[in-house]
């Protein structure tokens, strides 16, 4: 057994394992609700865990909601602006 190589590779193990103390602590920091769409990758990455969790059974099945103005609110704004 050659020691010095079992230490070295034992710190080259360490350091790894402390940068990827820092990666997680940055994220847990930096995960308060943001306003905004999220970016891409944590995107996927979210739906691809989200996906792994859900394998029991789905929560629902609602439509997703449409955006923008509800129907019949054009005329009555068209009404108020009139009087």
């Amino acid at each position: 057994m050659d020691v010095d190589k079992m230490l070295a590779e034992l710190r080259l193990e360490r350091e790894q394992i402390e940068e990827a103390i820092l990666t997680l602590e940055r994220l847990a920091r930096g995960r308060g609700r943001r306003r905004g769409r999220p970016p891409g990758w944590l995107k996927e990455a979210t739906a691809g865990m989200e996906d792994s969790l859900s394998d029991e059974e789905p929560e629902s099945t609602a439509e997703p909601r449409k955006r923008g103005r509800p129907p019949g609110s054009k005329a009555k704004q068209s009404l108020a602006a009139e009087a």
